[in-house]
């Protein structure tokens, strides 16, 4: 729809608005950037780390066999079971979510991971298959430093976690030794993940010819698969297929500044109230832990200086964090015109009174930022397009951002549009439960692998 303001609320609100010259600009930078996160010299300095995440065959569909997955990411974690057969002609997957008690969260690391052998020990005797060893793929999202496909040390906690014991340590190593304490099954860590990766493989196993994932959520990050020629971080062995899937972290791109030249007031309000100043600059501008903060920042402004709600806010409305993200999405998936979500909203927060002006420049607001986020996530995936460079490639998205507004998706596709080289086709395709999927999947190729080789070595011989 066409945004409609007043003169003096769009010339407020006019920094959130950036031009294609700019997102061309911020593209081009992004590049630079994973250049410099790639380059074993620049590494250090890089903002977008580019770490290689050990994945580097996708899957065949010739896939078989039962496979266990662990998605860690907040506290919940959730496992599954899934039953590959070759050409996919079936799949079966049963799950199971268990909550990770706040003393578990906070005390020594040895219960947390004892814990989870608990409960994957309560999942395979439910589903009978306590007796087999079954491979696993670790979802872990959290930052990692990764040394191999199975091998992934923790650098910090975050979400709420603590445990002692376990920053600096090798995670796939900690949760065996709790399999082997809890010694009523067995299972192969064959790998771990991050929730990105996991979301490129999961979509790949439907469209082969994924090559990137994006998640937009409560934070953002991107992968997709690289030539090992250009991966001078690369350490593992350089057989074929000579590629390896990038796990980006462009969450921190625009922590050296490079990205000051689209920083508004707002931006740089949040981010002085945040946990970790000047860090996550890029994931700051688009994510849904932040956006509808900047969105509230915005509509202060625009309250305090008597162009909203007759300058009569409420306190919960100028409580920092009150105007959340899934409001942004409430608010614009009803018709221009229609107001009722954005009344049903503003009577939460107690605002006293509103008008039907009111309401349509809250949405006008709400608009603004969240083009501004769909429009910066179609510049990284223009980037990534741009050095994949394959005639048609299928991008995996995910996220709740993505997948709950209703414009993202359409902002996005005539962005990347605009962006790319004329000679490249995309597509953007919700990929469901990467998290899980994804790891399950990763353990699937890993067999598979694992399988050829043998069968290789065997005809060799």
């Amino acid at each position: 729809m066409e945004l409609v303001a007043n003169n003096t609320i769009k010339e407020i609100c006019e920094a959130l608005v950036i031009s294609d010259s700019k997102l061309a600009q911020v593209r081009d930078l992004l590049h630079q950037e994973i250049e410099k996160g790639l380059c074993k010299e620049t590494n250090p300095e890089a903002t977008v780390k580019c770490f290689p995440s050990y994945v580097r065959h996708l899957p065949n569909r010739k896939e078989a066999g039962k496979f266990l997955a662990l998605d860690l990411g907040g506290t919940n974690f959730r496992i599954l079971l899934i039953e590959l057969t070759e050409e996919a002609i079936e799949t079966k997957i049963v799950s199971k979510i268990f909550a990770i008690p706040n003393d578990i969260m906070v005390g020594p690391g040895s219960e947390l991971f004892d814990y989870i052998a608990h409960c994957l020990s309560e999942f395979v005797h439910e589903y009978n298959v306590q007796h087999e060893k079954l491979p696993l793929g670790f979802t872990f999202s959290f930052p990692l430093r990764q040394e191999g496909l199975s091998k992934g040390v923790l650098v910090k906690w975050a979400k709420g976690f603590t445990c002692s014991g376990v920053v600096g340590e090798d995670i796939v190593r900690l949760l065996q030794e709790a399999v082997e304490r809890k010694g009523d099954f067995e299972v192969d860590i064959v790998a771990i993940l991050n929730d990105t990766t996991g979301t490129l493989m999961s979509c790949s196993y439907e469209n082969p010819q994924c090559r990137i994932a994006i998640i937009v959520g409560t934070g953002t990050n991107a992968c997709y698969v690289e030539d090992l020629d250009k991966v001078e971080m690369w350490d593992g062995d350089c057989r074929e297929p000579r590629q390896v899937l990038i796990n980006t972290e462009w969450g921190a791109f625009g922590e050296d500044g490079s990205l000051d030249f689209i920083l508004t007031e707002y931006d740089r309000e949040l981010d002085q109230n945040s946990l970790d100043v000047g860090h996550h600059i890029f994931g700051k501008m688009i994510s849904g832990m932040y956006i509808g903060e900047i969105a509230g920042l915005v509509l202060r402004r625009l309250c305090r200086e008597g162009l909203l709600f007759n300058g009569k806010g409420s306190e919960k409305f100028y409580e920092r964090g009150s105007f959340d993200t899934k409001y942004l999405s409430e608010i614009e998936e009803e018709e221009s015109g229609v107001i009722s979500n954005c009344q049903k909203i503003l009577d939460e927060l107690c605002i006293p009174e509103y008008t039907e002006e009111d309401c349509s420049n809250v949405r006008y607001v709400c608009e603004l930022v969240s083009r501004r986020s769909a429009a910066l996530v179609s510049a990284g995936v223009a980037c990534l397009l741009n050095r994949v460079k394959e005639k048609h490639v299928v991008v995996a998205m995910d996220g709740s951002v993505y997948r709950l507004h209703p414009a993202f998706h359409t902002v996005m596709v005539e962005g990347i549009a605009k962006l790319i080289d004329p000679d490249l086709e995309f597509e953007l395709v919700f990929s469901k439960d990467g998290g899980g999927k994804g790891a399950a999947l990763v353990a699937a190729v890993t067999a598979r692998i694992s399988d050829e080789n043998d069968i290789d070595e065997h005809v060799s011989a």
